[in-house]
């Protein structure tokens, strides 16, 4: 097997890794590339196979649009996720448009769509990690999905708080009110009445920095 830079990225990431030949190995790595996307960038758009793309830095939102315009975020990716609903040619099944745009300057490994295809169709190990790593996103979307038809607007933005704060490890979450609603998939207005009537209970600070949880308690009060 020839050199590969994406040896060891792909050894820690792919659980088949050891599993398959050397061929296989060098015929993944011959068909990577690293590409850099500036914020805003559309990396994919729905109708082309894009290939299967790993985040090394940055961030990635997929989501879904409607015939209006009208977007709803699926889930984010960052450091170390893999996308697969960008590689409609391994996953056959998938026949609906998944949208993917940089939320922030991204440095990606991407693996050639057509390339994983024709590996992974000889190699069952390869086919499996493919299908479960879809699964368990299908998991994220319908916990969107869940929460748009059923939730009430409070409970989701608390919760949308809350996981954010969990994940950046900081009681600030400095996003716009149409960022916010973008994530989740309401509209800006919305998401303005509520922040508005949650600063009023004293449950946050708004400001141009973002949103500030002030009282951790009630927030999770208004989740369970």
């Amino acid at each position: 097997m020839s050199e590969c830079i994406f040896e060891s990225v792909y050894e820690e990431m792919f659980p088949f890794w050891e599993k398959i030949s050397d061929t296989e190995k060098d015929y993944i790595c011959k068909n990577s590339y690293t590409l850099t996307y500036p914020k805003g960038k559309n990396i994919h758009n729905g109708e082309e196979c894009s290939g299967v793309i790993l985040v090394r830095s940055g961030c990635l939102r997929l989501y879904m649009m409607s015939e209006e315009g009208k977007d709803i975020t699926l889930y984010r990716l960052y450091r170390g996720d893999l996308c697969m609903l960008s590689a409609s040619c391994v996953l056959e099944a998938v026949t609906f448009d998944v949208f993917v745009d940089a939320e922030e300057d991204s440095e990606c490994c991407v693996i050639s769509g057509p390339a994983f295809a024709a590996v992974s169709g000889e190699n069952p190990d390869i086919r499996i990690f493919a299908l479960e790593t879809a699964v368990s996103r299908f998991s994220d979307v319908m916990w969107v999905m869940q929460q748009i038809l059923f939730m009430s607007m409070d409970r989701r933005l608390a919760i949308f708080l809350s996981d954010e704060a969990a994940r950046t490890g900081s009681d600030t979450i400095a996003l716009t009110h149409g960022q916010i609603a973008r994530y989740m998939g309401s509209a800006r207005e919305v998401v303005s009445r509520m922040l508005k009537y949650f600063s009023g209970e004293g449950i946050v600070e708004v400001s141009r920095g973002g949103v500030t949880i002030l009282d951790k308690k009630r927030l999770r009060a208004l989740i369970s």
